[in-house]
């Protein structure tokens, strides 16, 4: 079998729309592998932060993208391939399915579309543009990368993406002159799977889930971290971690430690969204607060039935 006539079932959404839960039941479902397109998920140690599956959901489902590399080692799309050929490969020896959940567009991007072969980027460079984020914010980016590439600046779905702004600057300062193919709307023509939620609930669920994280420890699990060599400029991104540290420091209390954090959950809701209804063809199943996991997870089964397993380029 060649990579190009692997195929998996999608399952997007933004954060907190129980996508993670109804992958697994449907995973149980269909003996299927699980792969996570999640980029904090592969974080080992980041669990309670990350709302990353169970040991009890994991023993009974296998997962792949999940406690791959330690929280100090930075993690870049081209390590979520090398991931994701492991796992459709070991699916392809044991005869299972594969269900790709995930709310990182661009790991989702690069499974439908291939991963562009872009110029190796400098160490330096990298370091330079984080800097600027960390002096100067989203702000700072943006304004940058306007004076370096307008056009590209422009052609952005979401220009408040940090992470994006940052690559996006690290390949104009290595020669690109325009965004990389995958980053572009509608190249690939696939219909995945989504959850939608209307915002009201979706808050609602936020707020639960920032109000889980700190009752189960999320203070204990950055010191943790913080005393085992600290997390990666690619791992602090992970909303609650930072504002979990500034607790620890004494700069926030818990109280406002929380409402940052869901402040910062709903903005990446949001953005997800967005990124989501611009850049990809989605047939978005509606969940409401009445619907158990298991009645959304035969809307999503019934969702993917009509249209089969979409092809992976790997």
């Amino acid at each position: 079998m060649t990579a190009q006539s692997y195929r998996a079932y999608f399952l997007v959404g933004p954060t907190a729309a129980g996508k993670t839960a109804v992958a697994q039941v449907l995973a149980e479902r269909r003996n299927a592998f699980i792969l996570s397109a999640d980029s904090m998920l592969v974080y080992r140690g980041m669990d309670v932060g990350t709302a990353k599956p169970t040991v009890v959901e994991r023993d009974g489902v296998r997962y792949w993208g999940v406690d791959v590399v330690a929280p100090t080692e930075p993690f870049t799309t081209a390590l979520f391939i090398e991931e994701a050929r492991r796992c459709f490969e070991a699916a392809t020896r044991d005869g299972r399915e594969v269900i790709v959940v995930g709310g990182t567009g661009l790991y989702v991007r690069a499974l439908l579309d291939g991963l562009d072969l872009l110029p190796e980027v400098d160490p330096g460079v990298r370091a330079r543009w984080q800097s600027l984020f960390e002096r100067e914010g989203t702000g700072g980016l943006q304004a940058a990368l306007k004076r370096m590439n307008p056009d590209w600046f422009a052609s952005l779905a979401d220009p408040f993406n940090n992470r994006r702004l940052i690559r996006a600057l690290e390949l104009c300062d290595s020669g690109c002159k325009a965004p990389p193919s995958s980053w572009k709307q509608g190249v690939n023509g696939h219909t995945v799977t989504g959850l939608d939620w209307a915002r009201a609930d979706l808050t609602k669920r936020i707020d639960a889930r920032v109000r889980t994280m700190y009752s189960l420890g999320l203070r204990e699990e950055v010191e943790a971290l913080t005393n085992s060599g600290g997390l990666s400029a690619s791992a602090a991104q992970a909303i609650g971690y930072s504002e979990a540290l500034a607790w620890i420091k004494g700069g926030l209390s818990r109280d406002e430690a929380m409402a940052l954090t869901a402040a910062r959950t709903r903005q990446l809701a949001k953005r997800q969204m967005t990124w989501f209804r611009h850049q990809l063809t989605v047939s978005w199943v509606t969940v409401t607060a009445g619907d158990s996991v298991a009645a959304a997870a035969d809307r999503v089964a019934a969702d993917w039935e009509r249209r089969g397993p979409q092809p992976v380029k790997l």
